[in-house]
């Protein structure tokens, strides 16, 4: 059974810092990109951030360049988002999504795999 695991959220100041973690099974993790994917209350989806199967690239959308940092441990099948700085407008539910190809899309049916998501709220 595939399943990615996401973790790591909660509630957080502005300025403050997260990381997210995904934890993948159920298939082969090194052969897949891996993105992040938000969706804030009342909105649609927004795509975030994306990190090849080797993860010698990353692309980020303009709304997290320079704040957020994606990252992947291929031995222990895990995916990071190391945010900071974060403002208010980054207050969400994550998403992280698995593709053979290298997707930049904010569509679930876009990706082979999308995990559960976790609440990151930030708030003072």
């Amino acid at each position: 059974e595939v399943q990615l695991m996401e973790s790591g959220g909660g509630l957080v100041q502005p300025g403050g810092s997260l990381r997210l973690s995904c934890a993948a099974s159920g298939f082969t993790f090194s052969r897949y990109g891996m993105s992040w994917v938000r969706q804030a209350p009342g909105k649609g989806p927004e795509w975030v951030s994306t990190i090849t199967s080797t993860g010698i690239t990353t692309t980020y959308a303009a709304s997290v360049k320079g704040r957020f940092a994606i990252s992947r441990d291929n031995a222990k099948n895990t995916l990071y988002l190391q945010m900071s700085s974060l403002k208010p407008e980054d207050t969400a539910v994550y998403y992280c999504a698995a593709s053979r190809g290298y997707q930049q899309s904010h569509r679930q049916y876009d990706y082979d795999y999308w995990g559960q998501g976790t609440q990151v709220t930030v708030s003072s």
